[in-house]
């Protein structure tokens, strides 16, 4: 009785050792989890705040030049040829410079949110890599508006877990999927 035992234990043993690992995999919406990421909505809301302040001084600066350019127009005729010329070179290069200013600062502040955004989706990557390794996932695919994933289980979506983990919020429901 022993031996049999022993025996079906053996086999048993060999059994599950032939037998594969299950992959444990998920799929996350990329573009739902970094709109939906509170540090992504803060920095947009700086940076739309920012480009809207940028705005309103050169939109000043605009309306400064054009009275300018007004009051030049006005008393043009009573003016000397050389004197037009000159004010004319004048507003030119002012026109210029603040077109020049205008470019600099909507650069300025593309550059500022891209890096900024470029920096908030590393952290999202970063945490769903981590989220991986610590829940024990093979893999974790993403899912974007291209549609990488056609079909997956409503099961395997971790879009709101990673989601609300990333904002900070209690998720009771931190890890119970497979």
């Amino acid at each position: 009785m022993k031996k049999i035992l022993a025996i079906a234990g053996v086999v048993l043993f060999l059994a599950s050792c032939n037998q594969q690992q299950i992959e444990k995999t998920g799929y996350v919406n990329n573009t739902k989890v970094v709109s939906d990421f509170k540090e992504m909505k803060v920095a947009q809301e700086k940076w739309t705040k920012r480009n809207n302040e940028v705005r309103a001084e050169l939109e000043e600066k605009a309306k400064q030049f054009q009275i300018e350019v007004q009051g030049y127009q006005n008393i043009q005729k009573s003016m000397s040829p050389v004197n037009r010329q000159k004010k004319e070179q004048e507003l030119m290069a002012k026109q210029q410079a603040l077109q020049k200013e205008q470019q600099a600062k909507m650069q300025e502040i593309q550059k500022g949110s891209q890096a900024e955004i470029d920096s908030i989706i590393n952290k999202v990557k970063d945490f769903i890599v981590e989220y991986g390794k610590k829940n024990e996932y093979t893999y974790i695919y993403g899912d974007t508006e291209a549609s990488n994933i056609l079909y997956g289980k409503k099961e395997l979506d971790l879009t709101e877990i990673i989601l609300k983990e990333l904002n900070g919020e209690d998720s009771t429901a931190t890890e119970t999927k497979e």
